[in-house]
């Protein structure tokens, strides 16, 4: 399932130079990902009632193209890692401006925690298909976790 979304930027986007701020491009990935995970029937209210969430080990962003202000900008989500027990994965957000160039690639490596805890955890069986229906990367691959 190709899931992407579609925002228009706003002024607080942008700094002095007119660039999108480097962070604006990591917030709107993340809006995307509790996005998907509310369209996969996996919302917020679901993260709290099982006590989850999800957290991030690394997050890397590559800049293409520029962004100016007032554009649209469309970002979507692939799949490209998961643990056999879909307790890690990896997922890669491409922005594209309003011409549809790629301007940033966004590729964050995670995992979910028991809030309680504050341990690394595994979804529940409501959430055990979260990433079924996510496109998957060209170099998609399975998590080999540490014994």
């Amino acid at each position: 399932m190709n899931y992407q979304v579609t925002f228009p930027t706003k002024w607080s986007d942008f700094d002095p130079n007119r660039h999108m701020r480097h962070t604006a491009y990591n917030e709107y990935a993340a809006e995307v990902r509790v996005r998907y995970f509310t369209k996969q029937k996996f919302s917020i209210t679901e993260f709290t009632k099982h006590h989850i969430g999800p957290i991030l080990f690394t997050e890397e962003t590559s800049f293409r193209k520029e962004i100016h202000i007032g554009e649209n900008i469309s970002v979507n989500i692939k799949l490209a890692g998961l643990s056999a027990n879909n307790e890690r994965w990896k997922i890669v957000h491409e922005v594209f401006n309003e011409a549809g160039e790629l301007s940033a690639v966004i590729k964050v490596y995670g995992a979910w925690i028991d809030l309680n805890t504050r341990k690394l955890t595994t979804p529940p069986k409501e959430a055990q298909d979260l990433f079924l229906n996510a496109d998957k990367t060209d170099d998609f691959e399975v998590i080999q976790l540490k014994k």
